[in-house]
């Protein structure tokens, strides 16, 4: 573990982070380097974000689960700048769907395929696939026909129909053909069966089918725990509880940011640049003086998908499979996945039990986002005795983790609502610098969200103009490393992790039309 080298502070520079995740942190670290010192706003109570790692009661839940791997040279640096090689564990990638009472591998085994599914419906699934191809659905448009035309009917309904509708509570007949989602556009029957019997080996080309990655042993929020002391002692402020409500500007840039604390009481921050990495949507809305109104309503228009973890804590030999994760296919239950936290590290386990982490993706305005907490923990006692993983009475405690805008939802107005406020920015706010998933409103991973506050510490230290909006438009980072990005469709360039671009009025009729700040 490097310690942060901080050369001579240089003089006048006040820069203010907004948000202590991934991606503010990463900016401040890289600042130091440049001999700048900067003050970070937390919201929360707890560094990370949505990489954050949170703990009750001796048991730390990782939220969504975070496979440290990249192709970013920088990014993996960095991470080990941060943390020592000890604090790494190598983990085995292994995650399986779950359907109807059998685990089928990921990628697609074929012997694993024909015994769980019998002869007979295997030459069924074989059968509707070589009908498809020979008789493809006439319009491809929808993503349901793309993957028909692929897979056919009978293994597009087991293997991709409910998993997509929960992620996204869109239905997928109403999803665009020209996402090709990121565990699938490199697959299909055909070259899933030339995997299966091909030699084994760390399949590093296809992103989704890596063998192994890193992971800090005590979960992702390690990284940003460990980032936040390293800036501190280097110089840097962290203020936790506090939220940003206002940035003030003047003559094209902000000139301070004001700050509620937990008690009430405001704190004007001066600052010669931000770097925000807070919802973009509430970034437009703390504009003092006002935006405008056009620039108000792009704000408002933006559309977020949010998230739930219902961890629940097991005997350790009750767990009947290693995974990391199991992706749940069933359509009676509303889980989509589930977390195995002892899989991915012992020591966020303990007292030889293991923790179970049931997954769903809500809108805000759904019923169970302000649910109790015990009424969700019962709710995911009973789905997983449903599917027959775990005993209902062998469910020892339970916990419950709300992560608000997990993911930005790219409706097919999402794309022009951000540009009007990129332009605003650029003209009336030339020092606020959006960097992160949130930031940008870009459904990124990790890594490029780290790539996009370290490119703008350098262009803050140096003066250089890294374009951090094109960060993600290489073709290599994705799985199939070809093809030209011009080829893409509009509205997936530079997602780094693919998202559908929804129709606006299946969003609205899954969430309601009432709009966010």
């Amino acid at each position: 573990m490097t310690e942060l080298s901080t050369p001579p502070a240089e003089p006048g520079r006040e820069i203010l982070v907004i948000g202590a995740g991934p991606a503010g942190l990463s900016a401040a670290f890289q600042l130091h380097k440049y001999g700048i010192a900067s003050t970070i706003l937390e919201a929360d109570d707890q560094v990370g974000g949505i990489s954050r790692t949170v703990e009750r009661d001796g048991w730390r839940f990782d939220i969504g689960g975070h496979r440290f791997f990249t192709k970013v040279r920088a990014v993996e640096e960095l991470w080990h700048e941060i943390l020592g090689d000890a604090d790494f564990l190598l983990r085995p990638r292994k995650s399986r769907i779950f359907y109807n009472g059998a685990y089928y591998d990921y990628p697609i085994s074929a012997g694993n395929a024909l015994r769980n599914l019998g002869p007979a419906e295997a030459a069924r699934c074989v059968g509707s696939y070589l009908w498809a191809r020979a008789r493809p659905p006439k319009d491809q448009t929808d993503y349901e026909s793309w993957l028909v035309a692929r897979f056919g009917w009978r293994l597009y309904r087991t293997f991709f129909k409910t998993y997509t509708e929960k992620v996204w509570g869109v239905p997928v007949s109403e999803m665009p053909a020209d996402w090709a989602a990121q565990r699938v556009k490199s697959l299909s029957l055909a070259n899933a069966i030339v995997n299966a019997v091909s030699p084994r080996r760390n399949q590093k080309k296809i992103t989704s089918l890596i063998e192994e990655f890193q992971y800090p042993k005590y979960g992702p929020g390690m990284m940003w725990e460990v980032c936040r002391d390293k800036v501190t002692a280097a110089g840097s402020k962290v203020v936790m509880n506090t939220t940003v409500v206002g940035v003030r500007h003047a003559d094209g840039r902000a000139t301070a940011v004001v700050a509620r604390d937990g008690d009430g009481g405001t704190t004007v921050y001066p600052c010669t640049d931000v770097v925000s990495s807070m919802p973009i949507s509430e970034l437009i809305t703390a504009m003092d003086p006002p935006v405008p109104a056009a620039v108000a309503r792009a704000a408002r228009d933006l559309r977020y998908r949010d998230f739930i973890t219902v961890a629940l804590v097991v005997p350790a030999g009750k767990v009947p499979w290693e995974d990391n994760w199991i992706y749940i296919h069933d359509p009676q239950v509303r889980t989509m996945r589930i977390q195995n936290f002892g899989s991915w590290s012992p020591f966020l386990v303990k007292d030889g039990r293991n923790v179970l982490g049931l997954e769903y993706t809500v809108f805000e305005s759904d019923a169970a986002w302000t649910a109790p907490d015990d009424e969700l923990i019962e709710q995911g006692r009973r789905e997983l005795a449903k599917l027959g993983l775990v005993d209902y009475e062998d469910v020892e405690a339970g916990y419950v983790v709300r992560q608000g805008k997990a993911y930005p939802i790219y409706d097919d107005r999402y794309r022009a609502n951000v540009d009007v406020i990129r332009g605003w920015l650029a003209e009336h706010a030339t020092n606020v610098h959006p960097v992160g998933r949130n930031g940008m409103f870009r459904y990124n991973n990790q890594d490029h969200s780290m790539l996009t506050a370290m490119l703008t510490a350098e262009n803050i230290a140096t003066g250089t103009a890294h374009d951090v909006w094109s960060v993600n438009v290489e073709e290599e980072y994705h799985e199939e490393g070809a093809g030209s990005a011009a080829g893409r469709p509009g509205g997936s360039l530079g997602t780094g992790r693919d998202a559908p671009v929804l129709p606006r009025a299946s969003v609205d009729a899954a969430a309601g039309p009432a709009t966010r700040p």
